[in-house]
């Protein structure tokens, strides 16, 4: 409890105190008047503050107005002890509701930590700390045991392990060595290590992550727009409504029946009104709601860049997967040379040269095949077609290394793999001289995902990939998956997505899980875009509106799960708070309610939609 919930509570408690203590003195009139109002001003002097001022500045109609008329009116007319327990009861919610929002704030706090404080820069042989907004790239950074890593960068020397939780979720730890990257937010835990940063403070992943997260609130979802819109209209609605009920009866009983207005009753009716109407649990929990929800992903390692794409989340019928990064490891081997008319360490030296310049995962794994330091003097004109492979000058001779398609385009004949893998043909001079077979991995948690995902209700589940036809039906057959299209473009992975999004209706949403590097437009055109193995990816954070902080594909499912639990946690509040409302709004229009009810009707609503608004915290066991 912080500094401004203790004061609150000491206020609430000395007003509950001196309104229990005058409760039994046998005092009346102006002395009994006088002295109710000393707990009245005790409880209630900032929210006839706040109301004072949105009069003033022409915003008249909010909870504390509703507040201030009816607890004003009730004492006016004797009932003293309901006026003070009125604004006590709401003061009492509205602390309720300080530390609820300050719990779910906490959670996400615990995610800001990964802010680093400062840098140890190494210039000159010595060693100075500074802010981490003035280091530049380049810079040599020393990083102890227990310190955060502030910029992401390479390690150039020595070995340590990687605590990620407060990226991932997850508590296992990463081994991190020589030649390794890592990205800013991870605790080193064992060995100090030497990196080389190679981005600014400012364009690191921590960076970019707390930007994410400071910004999620800023985009509202369907359902906090609804309550904001129905609060501006509801609470101008029953203050004239109130105002009705309070003169209108009482004249129609006197023009038409001539019996004598009860001006009193009608009023105490009409204040009774006014509390119950105060639309606190609505105004309060929803947004709370998705704060906890937003909060309880990112500490689960998913982030969601804001509320709207939390429900859209949990209205996704359709996941459409990329295959390479995201299902599999993206770790390829060389498993077997085929139909080679050279001998095979020729053909791989070949392929390796050609593919050298490429950061391509196909092309580190020829060149970790073949083993051997790569002479760039021999190659040159390096062409790299997109969705095809390269074209470069080996040792002064035209090749070609890449797919199908390039070797089509080349107008070259190539003998094709019955094999699954990805098969990467090489041919020079316009001859063809053989492929090598490479294979991936699925990743360990893939099959399961797809599995959790069938019984979240998923309709439809799609694989796009680049990939070649066997080498894909192979993957989706082992995963799951009906429907794959495969040897696509970067384009054609867009184009059918659209074919996808003109297919699932309009009620359901598409869900496009990549691994954020190449599939970042359609990241941006499904109706939510989810970067899978996005620890550090640049491309993924931008593109995406949901980031998995690692690549355990498991984390898809969850993040589904997630959403919609607070989606019904919404719906819940919102069913449970109108419908108790508008029960005793009707009850205080006849009568029945009084003003204890009234106190039920808004404070106790409210304190049980917070209640339940904070469940939206705890994802741990879904």
């Amino acid at each position: 409890m912080n500094k401004k919930q203790k004061k609150a509570l000491a206020r609430i408690l000395l007003a509950a105190t001196v309104m229990a203590a005058l409760s039994f003195l046998p005092v009346s009139g102006a002395i009994r008047l006088a002295l109710f109002l000393v707990p009245y001003w005790i409880i209630g002097y900032d929210i006839l503050k706040k109301a004072g001022k949105g009069i003033l500045n022409r915003q008249v109609f909010d909870e504390n107005f509703l507040m201030a008329v009816a607890t004003i009116g009730a004492i006016l007319l004797g009932e003293y002890t309901e006026g003070v327990a009125v604004m006590l009861f709401y003061q009492i919610g509205e602390l309720f509701q300080s530390y609820a929002i300050g719990k779910s704030r906490k959670n996400i706090s615990e995610l800001m930590d990964i802010r680093p404080d400062y840098a140890v820069v190494e210039q000159n042989g010595s060693v100075k700390q500074v802010n981490p907004d003035e280091v530049e790239t380049g810079s040599i950074l020393i990083v102890s045991p227990g310190e955060k890593i502030p910029i992401d960068g390479v390690v150039i020397e020595g070995s340590s392990t990687l605590n990620t939780s407060a990226l991932t979720g997850e508590s296992l730890p990463r081994e991190a060595a020589e030649g390794d990257e890592v990205i800013s937010g991870c605790i080193n835990m064992t060995g100090v290590l030497r990196i080389r940063t190679t981005k600014e403070f400012g364009e690191s992943t921590v960076s970019k992550i707390l930007d994410l997260v400071e910004n999620a609130s800023s985009r509202k979802s369907r359902s906090e727009n609804f309550i904001s819109r129905f609060a501006r209209v509801y609470t101008p609605a029953v203050c004239y409504s109130a105002l009705a009920l309070a003169i209108l009866p009482p004249l129609a009983s006197l023009c038409f029946f001539n019996i004598p207005p009860q001006w009193g009753m009608w009023v105490y009716r009409a204040l009774t009104f006014l509390v119950i109407s105060c639309p606190c649990a609505l105004v309060i929990s929803i947004p709370l709601s998705f704060f906890a929800g937003i909060g309880g992903a990112g500490k689960a390692g998913v982030l969601v860049k804001g509320s709207n794409y939390l429900e859209a989340l949990a209205s996704v019928k359709y996941v459409v997967f990329d295959k390479t990064g995201t299902m599999t490891q993206g770790v390829f081997e060389v498993n077997g040379i085929h139909h080679n008319k050279i001998p095979e360490e020729e053909l791989l030296r070949t392929a390796a040269l050609a593919e050298m310049y490429s950061a391509h995962p196909i092309s580190k794994s020829l060149k970790k095949a073949y083993g051997k330091e790569l002479d760039k003097s021999r190659v040159s004109d390096v062409e790299e077609i997109g969705g095809n492979g390269v074209t470069a000058k080996v040792d002064g001779k035209a090749a070609a290394i890449g797919n199908g398609r390039l070797m089509e385009r080349l107008g070259i004949a190539y003998q094709d793999c019955s094999q699954a893998g990805t098969v990467v043909h090489i041919a020079v001079e316009g001859s063809y001289m053989g492929h090598i077979l490479i294979s991936d991995r699925l990743k360990p948690n893939a099959k399961e995902a797809i599995a959790q995902l069938k019984k979240s209700g998923i309709e439809n589940l799609v694989m796009l990939t680049g990939d070649s036809r066997t080498a894909a039906a192979y993957t989706a057959d082992e995963l799951g998956i009906r429907n794959v299209y495969s040897e696509l473009l970067p384009a054609d992975k867009v184009a059918k997505t659209e074919e996808l999004l003109l297919q699932k209706g309009e009620k359901g949403k598409l869900a496009f899980v990549g691994d954020g590097i190449n599939d970042a437009p359609v990241l941006s055109r499904a109706d939510i875009g989810i970067a899978m193995g996005a620890l550090g990816s640049d491309a993924a954070i931008e593109a995406a509106d949901v980031v998995l902080m690692d690549d355990d594909p498991l984390k898809i499912p969850k993040a589904i799960r997630i959403a919609k639990k607070c989606i019904r946690i919404v719906y819940e509040n919102i069913y449970f708070a109108i419908g108790i409302k508008l029960l005793c709004l009707l009850l205080g229009a006849f009568g029945i309610a009084n003003m204890w009810l009234a106190i039920f009707a808004d404070v106790g609503v409210m304190v049980i939609a917070v209640l339940n608004a904070i469940r939206a915290l705890f994802v741990k066991n879904l």
